[in-house]
């Protein structure tokens, strides 16, 4: 089981990997992989800073980094509830062995396809694998040579 602070719980984390992430479809399962790299606003007019010009500001200063985040969505399209549980508990083993190779602050949304029903746990596995890699890669350009 993964610990609290590694799971994703709320529809808006999920919807903010889904939207602002990369995706990566193998086999049986799509991975969305938000990075954490993306850069936020420092503050804003409706949230003044708290820190003082005496104060040097400190980002994260004696914090440690946020720990890799994950959720797991398994549609009906998959099967009946014990089905989908079953596919649930497999891909959340999986994933909790993976999560200490991301990068601080990711968050992933692993997405099960109909197709994970049947797949063997090392078929899951390697889907997974191939899934986390490809969305880890750097983007290729998608222009051609003239």
């Amino acid at each position: 089981m993964l610990a609290a602070a590694q799971r994703l719980r709320r529809s808006s984390d999920f919807a903010a990997a889904i939207r602002g992430g990369r995706r990566a479809n193998r086999g049986s399962v799509v991975v969305h992989l938000h990075s954490a790299g993306t850069p936020e606003p420092a503050s804003s007019p409706a949230t003044p800073s708290l820190t003082t010009t005496s104060e040097p500001a400190r980002a994260g200063a004696g914090q440690p980094p946020a720990p890799a985040r994950a959720g797991f969505v398994v549609s009906k399209a998959v099967g009946g509830a014990v089905v989908r549980n079953r596919v649930r508990r497999r891909l959340r083993h999986l994933v909790r062995d993976r999560l200490p190779a991301l990068p601080p602050g990711t968050t992933l949304v692993v997405r099960a396809l109909p197709g994970a029903a049947d797949a063997s746990y090392a078929r899951l596995g390697t889907d997974l694998d191939a899934a986390i890699t490809a969305a880890l890669a750097p983007r290729k350009s998608s222009r051609r040579p003239r």
